[in-house]
């Protein structure tokens, strides 16, 4: 049981490395996407550029899946790992009762204190696996997609090289570029107003 067990621990960490492997060939991906969209632009090519950017946000995507189930095959490795810790910690229990048992029949005190501090290591040993799985799984979080991504990712490859772009939107991607800017400022100018006023 407890080979079997490793076996299928080892088979899971070599699935999230080829997993974290595609992720990194998807980001290089979207990289060479990204580009393709800029030499649009540059030729005035919209509508190339709009292909060319939702290939690179399809690649973003698929890049952002495979690091999630990666992570999430590497919080089922910790949690297998836990399992065959379990399975030797119970075989380890096991031992010391019997030699706890022998140790209170015998009414040797000494034998009966050096048990106990068998039994304390061992549930320290597992609260710390306790508390290391806990981690892993706490650290996964969900990523939320924004809107008008295509739109937003030509403007940000334009303005990273100094490039116009026009999208047929009338001010669209500027209007929102400026309005994003001038919102934060306009909510830290009100908000002091109102300390100010207490």
């Amino acid at each position: 049981m407890g080979d079997k067990l490793l076996e299928q621990v080892f088979n899971l960490k070599f699935m999230a490395k080829t997993l974290n492997r595609s992720a990194v060939k998807c980001e290089k991906d979207e990289k060479a996407e990204r580009l393709k969209v800029k030499k649009a632009i540059e030729k005035g090519n919209v509508e190339g550029a709009k292909i060319y950017a939702q290939n690179a946000i399809r690649k973003k995507h698929e890049q952002l899946n495979y690091l999630r189930l990666a992570s999430r095959l590497d919080a089922v490795v910790s949690r297998l790992d836990t399992q065959a810790k379990m399975q030797m910690v119970n075989k380890n229990m096991m031992a010391i009762t019997k030699n706890l048992e022998k140790a209170l029949a015998a009414n040797n005190l000494e034998k009966i204190a050096g048990t106990m501090q068998q039994f304390e290591k061992q549930f320290e040993n597992l609260d710390l696996q306790t508390q290391v799985v806990d981690g892993v799984m706490s650290q996964q979080a969900a990523l939320s997609t924004p809107e008008d991504e295509v739109g937003a990712l030509m403007q940000q490859v334009a303005d990273e090289h100094g490039l116009e772009l026009q999208i047929g939107l009338p001010g669209a991607s500027t209007s929102v570029a400026a309005a994003a800017q001038a919102a934060p400022e306009a909510d830290l100018t009100s908000r002091l107003a109102e300390l100010k006023g207490r």
